[in-house]
């Protein structure tokens, strides 16, 4: 047992949102030394925008971070500031309905710049660039992670955020004698651009097509496809994501020796959704250099925790974008780790039971935001069973669907956590 002057060795291997903004709050607890640990020469994020719905502002704001995210975050304006996105028909962007979160509406921001404002933030000495973890060993005291530089780190507690592709997860899931799990196509692909506003102002005004539809978030609805629109960079480009899948067999599969994102033709992508209306196809016109996604997922994980080590973020929980909820999970999952692990009464408890707590508690929300994003996209795609072509049910769900994953009570998973570890109500 530690004394109460001895400090907690925590490692995090991966310098993404999730890991940065974990270890941004443990470095600044005096019972904590935190290191982290990025296989890449800097920080970076892939991707564009991002989406962060009600629940991940709140754990934001719970690892105080919320100022320099309120200062890159993008909102819509004044009416429609709490709209998530408005809901169209693609062949004729028909209004369908709105989902509304009150308070919050379409929050959203660019990764990489997301990722800049966290990282900025980090103490000198706290990260390690060049550092890809290739194995994990952990005995009664300690774990031990090795990286490809031939260099060790020896932790109490060691969190893996090192996404989809984790190295560390294998070492978990072996650990509880479990099958190895790896990242899955999921048949969905997706092109991505990013078009200057004004850009699309004129485009839209020249074809005669609604300007509203670039001032508020907008998801287009097809069959077996869907189409995103959401204003980054405080509103001088509009995000764009058009999905398109392959429903043509149930075990779809990528080809391994093939990049999860390409570069794609303009025309390739217009002609996906040829026969879509006007408000699309002028938006698709207008990114003349689009990339392409092939989406993977993760099944869900019968555990994230082995012993003293740990998994947090995609690393855990990889899923489909669908509720724009995959960061927002990492997050939740960072702010209940840094709540537990900022309470000085960890240091008078085993470092495995916090994680078994954190386990215990995050692990089946975050299997549940995992299948319902698939459910999303069943539902954006016109293949959801209940409410088939039934536009004014298909209006319901849309608006109703999203509020047990906006509106979750974090507290009460706090609360819960430390009552499975014994500890006092207040430290």
């Amino acid at each position: 047992m530690r004394t109460s002057q001895s400090k907690l060795h925590i490692g995090i291997v991966g310098g993404g949102i999730a890991g940065v903004g974990l270890a941004l709050d443990l470095c600044r607890h005096s019972h904590l030394s935190v290191q982290l640990f990025e296989a890449a020469p800097a920080f970076g994020e892939v991707g564009a925008g991002v989406s962060f719905g009600a629940n991940a502002v709140r754990a934001i704001a719970g690892l105080g971070i919320a100022e320099p995210y309120r200062k890159i975050a993008d909102q819509t304006q004044d009416p429609w500031q709490d709209i998530w996105f408005e809901w169209r028909r693609g062949e004729d962007a028909g209004y369908l309905g709105a989902s509304l979160a009150e308070g919050v509406g379409q929050s959203s921001v660019h990764r990489a710049d997301f990722l800049d404002a966290l990282a900025s933030q980090l103490p000198e000495g706290i990260a390690q660039f060049g550092k890809r973890a290739v194995s994990v060993e952990q005995d009664g005291e300690q774990a031990r992670v090795v990286f490809t530089d031939g260099t060790e780190h020896r932790c109490d507690l060691l969190i893996a955020a090192d996404g989809i592709k984790s190295s560390i997860r294998d070492h978990v899931l072996s650990g509880l004698g479990y099958p190895l799990v790896a990242p899955r196509f999921s048949g969905t692909c997706a092109y991505r651009g990013m078009i200057d506003s004004e850009q699309l102002r004129a485009a839209y005004r020249a074809r005669g097509v609604d300007e509203h539809l670039i001032d508020v978030p907008q998801m287009y609805l097809g069959l077996d496809a869907h189409i995103l629109t959401f204003p980054v960079k405080q509103g001088r480009l509009i995000n764009v994501v058009a999905f398109i899948s392959d429903r043509s067999r149930p075990d779809p599969t990528w080809p391994s020796d093939a990049p999860w994102v390409r570069n794609a033709s303009q025309e390739e992508m217009l002609s996906a959704f040829d026969h879509w209306g006007d408000a699309a196809k002028v938006l698709l016109e207008c990114i003349p250099a689009p990339t392409l996604w092939a989406l993977h997922e993760l099944d869900e994980l019968p555990g994230y925790v082995h012993g003293r080590v740990g998994l947090i973020g995609d690393a855990a929980h990889a899923m489909l974008p669908h509720q724009g909820a995959g960061a927002g999970q990492g997050l939740e999952d960072a702010w209940l780790l840094a709540r537990l692990l900022a309470d000085p009464q960890v240091l008078d408890s085993q470092p495995q039971a916090v994680l078994a707590a954190y386990d215990a508690i995050r692990r089946p929300r975050a299997c549940r935001v995992q299948r319902t994003s698939w459910e999303a996209g069943e539902l954006y795609e016109m293949r959801d069973p209940v409410v088939a072509d039934d536009e004014q049910l298909l209006g319901k769900t849309l608006a109703e669907r999203f509020d047990w994953l906006w509106n979750h009570d974090m507290q009460s998973d706090l609360q819960e956590a430390r009552a499975q570890l014994g500890w006092r109500a207040s430290a």
